[in-house]
């Protein structure tokens, strides 16, 4: 068993790069990812922790994608901080993140909510701050009932204090990754909120653009859907890769691992996904 999708406190997840492979070594992961999104700042402690596991380790990030109507997103493995065109396009991602996390404070100000950097900071400790720190906050200033409360009725699109993140195409992020010496990966496929159709087209394109692989085996997924997605994978000559998604406290219903508790991502998806290095 392994899994090649987890978050930490690097971007918006609840547990630390360290923790989240402890977690994985406690659920019997053979090898883990570490895939923060838009950054690799937790990938040298993840790493450590795994060699003293002895838990296979793979460096990677998730990149939202530019994308209508629903959500793109791209996994890209075997990622390692330091220079490169992938790496170039993260910075540009963190610096926008920085610009809206100031838009967002001013803006929650204007609705009588007393949010400042400083409890943000407190909130997020070492980590980058993002939205779930912001609903967190939110909820001890007593302005909403809960974190899913947060972005219901303020945070998530189409709500007042809602501030569209910079994206980056998916065709550049796989071209990006290649010229790193990473691999990309199709992330949660259904997200893109397509029809049967439309999904095996966007498939088969991003595909032709050099795409290795696709997440069939996803946390949230029915038994069937994940099926679906592995037979389109194979379809278009595509990896079927797979992962919990987790997020620890703010996504508690997925554990490394076994996400709902019906997750099995076999080892072979990782041992597929490396003969497509370069």
């Amino acid at each position: 068993m392994i899994d090649l999708h987890t978050h930490s406190t690097c971007s918006d997840g609840s547990e630390t790069p360290t923790h989240v492979i402890e977690l994985a070594h406690s659920t019997g992961c053979g090898a883990v990812a570490l895939t923060d999104h838009d950054g690799l700042s937790g990938i040298d402690a993840a790493r450590e922790r795994a060699d003293e596991l002895g838990i296979q380790f793979v460096p990677g990030c998730e990149v939202s994608c530019k994308y209508s109507p629903g959500t793109q997103h791209v996994l890209c493995y075997y990622v390692e901080p330091g220079e490169g065109p992938l790496q170039d396009q993260l910075e540009r991602l963190r610096s926008d993140r920085t610009t809206r996390n100031d838009r967002l404070i001013a803006r929650l100000n204007e609705l009588g909510i007393p949010i400042t950097e400083e409890l943000l900071v407190e909130e997020a400790g070492a980590a980058t701050i993002g939205r779930p720190h912001f609903a967190a906050v939110l909820v001890r200033l007593g302005a909403v009932q809960s974190y899913q409360d947060a972005f219901d009725s303020l945070l998530a699109k189409g709500g007042p204090a809602y501030f569209p993140k910079a994206f980056i195409d998916a065709p550049i992020t796989i071209e990006a990754a290649k010229g790193s010496g990473a691999l990309a990966v199709l992330a949660h496929p259904l997200s893109m909120g397509l029809e049967p159709t439309e999904l095996e087209r966007q498939v088969a394109e991003l595909a032709e653009a050099g795409l290795a692989g696709m997440e069939c085996w996803y946390g949230r997924y029915s038994a069937e859907e994940r099926q679906g997605l592995v037979d389109i994978a194979k379809r278009h000559g595509l990896v079927a890769t797979g992962g919990s998604d987790f997020h620890g406290s703010y996504k508690p219903d997925l554990s490394v691992g076994t996400g709902r508790g019906d997750l099995y991502v076999p080892d072979s998806a990782l041992d597929d996904l490396a003969t497509r290095r370069p």
